[in-house]
């Protein structure tokens, strides 16, 4: 695999996320060390998309999620399941597209400049063992196209 992405400047997000996955698995082809690709899978995005802030934060007990391989500012450490979007994202099993994160209860800022964030569970043999937390400083930077591709790529984590 190259050092390199190849993202063409001019695409549509969709294109881009098109362009990034065959790359994204080029990547983690052969690899099994799951910290090695989610460091890479958040280098792809954030490198690819433009993201203000791309990370994962892993499963450490029962009721906390600590940080992981991330892309970006300096982030939380640790997040208690249910609090805040990633702890709620582990806590429901579920996709959460915040348009503004002002506006999300519990919210937890980590940056002030992140607006708007997707947050997606990682799931391996039906259990959340991460979640993937991509952040924007712009408000509704994310929807249903997003939450799409980026299902796509956690995916090939489990």
């Amino acid at each position: 695999m190259a050092d390199d992405l190849i993202i063409p400047t001019s695409a549509t997000k969709a294109e881009k996320y098109q362009s990034l996955i065959p790359q994204i698995q080029g990547l983690l082809m052969g690899e099994k060390n799951q910290v090695a690709n989610m460091a890479n899978i958040a280098a792809a995005l954030k490198e690819g998309m433009d993201f203000f802030w791309v990370g994962f934060y892993l499963v450490d007990s029962a009721d906390e999620l600590v940080l992981g391989p991330f892309q970006g500012p300096v982030a939380c450490t640790r997040i208690k399941k249910g609090k805040g979007v990633c702890g709620t994202s582990w806590e429901k099993e579920e996709t959460i597209i915040v348009s503004d994160v002002d506006k999300f209860p519990g919210h937890i800022a980590c940056s002030s400049a992140s607006r708007s964030e997707i947050v997606l569970p990682v799931l391996k043999d039906d259990q959340v063992v991460a979640i993937l937390d991509v952040d924007s400083d712009q408000l509704d930077a994310f929807d249903e196209e997003d939450a799409q591709f980026l299902s796509q790529i956690v995916g090939f984590l489990a």
